[in-house]
């Protein structure tokens, strides 16, 4: 197999299945309808929330994990939560947990931070209660340090996303997903938002963005050069500017799967595509092929 047929398969190989993505739809919707129906009168059409996260954005990856879900309540309920005394912000999450209690009572639901989480089998369905601002923007539940509002823009960080996906010609998700497979398979401690970052960052600059899938190798090693580079720094989100700090927790792991992806390039260019697949596997586990 060549790198691009053994890239492209990996790839196929951590899609969500076609179960797993109705199961998904079964679940999601459930909830986003359950809190639909206790805050308006409307019928439920969906656009009272949104799917954000990875699942939102399509950079998901078997096997399944979450589905964050922002939902918008009315501009009433946040007068109603700002004049209370305490913090208001986990009320917020308390009252939305209870509401969705009422449909799913055989679920330990917990509602801590910035969200509630419904922790289904196959999913947990995290839901960020949030309020739509004039700006576009969306303010939602920060419990911490007694409770405050969070600005957050996930259009824009999906447009960010969009963007830069189609300038590579799909190569933006497809990074992300291969380095979330690194993430989970070597227990690595950066944060799968972080890494959405800089993929985004890395192939703004990469020179190769507009090659083919033969030049895979070569974006995941570079991918992993770029990233032990930017151990201590920091990483800004698209329009609200948050400072997210990458720490070096993960880096001793970034730099042994560079040394692993810079000795499978080796291989790869001595056309060993055997001993290639040896260390891509040593990265990415049973899901790269030989």
């Amino acid at each position: 197999m060549s790198v691009s047929s053994r890239f492209e398969a990996f790839i196929s190989n951590i899609q969500l299945t076609q179960a797993q993505l109705e199961d998904a739809q079964t679940k999601h919707t459930g909830v986003r309808k359950t809190l639909h129906q206790a805050y308006y009168t409307t019928p439920f059409d969906g656009s009272t929330s949104l799917l954000v996260g990875s699942y939102g954005k399509n950079t998901e990856i078997r096997p399944p994990n979450d589905i964050d879900i922002m939902f918008v309540l009315p501009p009433a309920e946040y007068n109603r939560y700002n004049n209370l005394l305490g913090n208001k912000q986990s009320q917020l999450l308390q009252d939305v947990k209870q509401i969705l209690l009422k449909t799913y009572s055989t679920t330990k639901m917990r509602a801590d931070g910035q969200v509630i989480v419904v922790p289904f089998t196959s999913y947990a369905v995290e839901v960020a209660p949030a309020f739509l601002l004039t700006s576009g923007q969306y303010c939602i539940c920060d419990t911490s340090l007694g409770g405050k509002w969070k600005t957050v823009d996930p259009k824009a960080e999906s447009s960010a996303l969009v963007a830069s996906n189609k300038r590579s010609s799909g190569k933006t998700i497809h990074l992300i997903k291969m380095a979330k497979v690194w993430k989970y398979y070597c227990n690595v401690p950066l944060k799968s938002f972080a890494i959405e970052l800089l993929s985004i960052d890395f192939l703004a600059s990469w020179q190769y963005y507009d090659k083919t899938t033969v030049y895979y190798d070569w974006m995941i090693r570079d991918f992993f050069k770029y990233i032990v580079s930017k151990a201590n720094s920091y990483i800004m989100t698209p329009c609200t500017y948050e400072i997210i700090w990458l720490g070096e927790e993960w880096k001793s792991r970034a730099d042994t799967a560079l040394a692993r992806a810079e000795k499978a390039c080796e291989y790869e260019t001595e056309k060993n595509e055997l001993l290639a697949s040896y260390e891509w596997k040593k990265i990415f586990g049973d899901d790269f092929p030989y």
